[in-house]
């Protein structure tokens, strides 16, 4: 009795904790626009410009990920961890780009060891 009991605990415990990743995940499934970059590292003018230009990333249900970051991503992954709070980027060559992660319904901040971008969703 004891270990049905732990069992159907487990599972429910189990089935929020999916839950709540897959409310984060879906928040991020979008097109988003690069609207502010703030630079850690020395960045010239031209791209930052480019950036702001250019920058936007698309994200797929299916883990998949396009668009223009510091170059073009055609054919990326994505992995988000952490209940939401990290997000890593591979491009199509497999070189990882992780950063932490703040998701609302309409701001995506991406947050990495280069610069912090801020996205809205389009």
């Amino acid at each position: 009795m004891k270990k049905s009991k732990l069992f159907i605990l487990g599972i429910a415990l189990l089935t929020l904790f999916m839950i709540s990743c897959h409310n984060k995940r879906n928040k991020l499934v979008n097109s988003w626009k690069i609207t502010a970059v703030e630079p850690k590292m020395p960045l010239s003018d031209s791209a930052k410009t480019a950036i702001l230009k250019n920058g936007m990333l698309t994200f797929t249900e299916d883990g998949h990920v396009t668009g223009y970051l510091q170059s073009e991503i055609t054919d990326g992954t994505y992995a988000l961890t952490k209940k939401g709070k990290s997000l890593v980027i591979k491009d199509e060559t497999g070189t990882p780009y992780p950063c932490e992660s703040s998701i609302t319904d309409d701001q995506l901040i991406l947050d990495s060891r280069e610069m912090k971008l801020t996205f809205k969703k389009i």
